[in-house]
């Protein structure tokens, strides 16, 4: 097959970390041609998406002592070719978010890429229904109390009745923005004004759950199914697991509830088109469903001496 991946600048991702560089020596491993664009680089002619597509080869990271080594130069590219993205069997959109305007835009141009030629993981169209927090409200019962305001007296009053709370940017990424709230705290009101930007936008407030000391689990689910987990555990002083913030990542199983959450989404999830998903889970309630750039296929690999990007491969030649 021929495989592009809408990504970031090649060279400032992390061979070792992102799930994308895994994704992409899966498909070359498996004998595909692996093809890399950005999203600035989309167009439409002639009624078809196009991009800036340039063929990449890379040099597979070594498992050395528990760590992923990558050479010096772990990757080589052709030069540039506009081309229709129809020619590609499949297309993966693995921008990192913020879902900005800009993002917004690139997948309108995706909607001109022919279904019936070419298989687009993530669908456009379910990555822009998919708020990677706001998504998680229909499962009301795998969430923890949640509410969604930028109203300061109603967060106010419920982190109040709480006791304590997390807020969340709605279009956070990485941990970005996240605040620990506390009933009492003479810096409540100012922490809400400024994540709300005095009231003009929606945050996601969630009760506290304690058991995020233990970790924040990140699943990953292709079509619907977990194909492997990593525990995200704060670490110092932090209270964020997230790994760009520092969080220690440990293997860990996946357990019946979540077995559970996963069923609930699964066909919500492929109803979307949305089948390369993770979903962060702490304490047995799902936090949030990422759609966009999911990682953590890195971590899940190296601690289970699996291949996830195998398995996406071996799915996507099904017929």
């Amino acid at each position: 097959m021929n495989i592009a991946f809408i990504i970031d600048p090649i060279e400032r991702l992390d061979p070792g970390h992102d799930t994308s560089i895994a994704l992409m020596e899966a498909a070359q491993e498996k004998g595909h041609q692996v093809w890399i664009t950005e999203a600035p680089f989309l167009s439409v002619v002639g009624g078809k998406a196009y991009g800036l597509l340039r063929r990449v080869e890379l040099t597979p990271v070594s498992l050395v002592d528990g760590h992923w080594v990558a050479d010096e130069r772990w990757y080589e590219v052709d030069e540039v070719e506009l081309r229709p993205l129809e020619e590609m069997d499949v297309v993966f959109i693995r921008t990192d978010p913020p879902v900005t305007v800009p993002y917004l835009y690139a997948t309108y141009i995706l909607d001109y890429i022919d279904p019936a030629k070419t298989r687009v993981i993530n669908s456009p169209k379910g990555i822009r229904a998919a708020n990677e927090k706001m998504y998680a409200l229909q499962f009301a019962e795998a969430i923890p109390e949640t509410i969604v305001s930028q109203n300061k007296a109603v967060i106010r009053e419920t982190v109040e009745r709480w006791g304590s709370a997390v807020l969340k940017p709605l279009g956070g990424k990485a941990g970005e923005g996240i605040l620990f709230l506390q009933a009492g705290d003479r810096n409540l009101n100012s922490m809400v004004e400024i994540s709300t930007r005095q009231g003009q936008e929606p945050v996601m407030i969630q009760t506290y759950l304690p058991a995020a000391k233990e970790g924040d689990k990140r699943i990953i689910l292709l079509n619907g199914d977990p194909i492997g987990a990593v525990n995200r555990i704060p670490t110092g002083s932090e209270f964020r697991g997230n790994m760009a913030v520092g969080g220690r990542v440990a293997q860990v199983d996946i357990t019946d509830r979540e077995m559970d959450i996963c069923r609930q989404l699964a066909p919500t999830l492929q109803r979307d088109g949305l089948y390369f998903v993770g979903i962060d889970i702490i304490g047995g309630y799902l936090t949030e469903v990422n759609v966009t750039s999911p990682t953590g296929v890195r971590e899940i690999d190296r601690l289970n001496n699996v291949r996830l990007g195998h398995q996406v491969m071996d799915w996507l030649a099904q017929p």
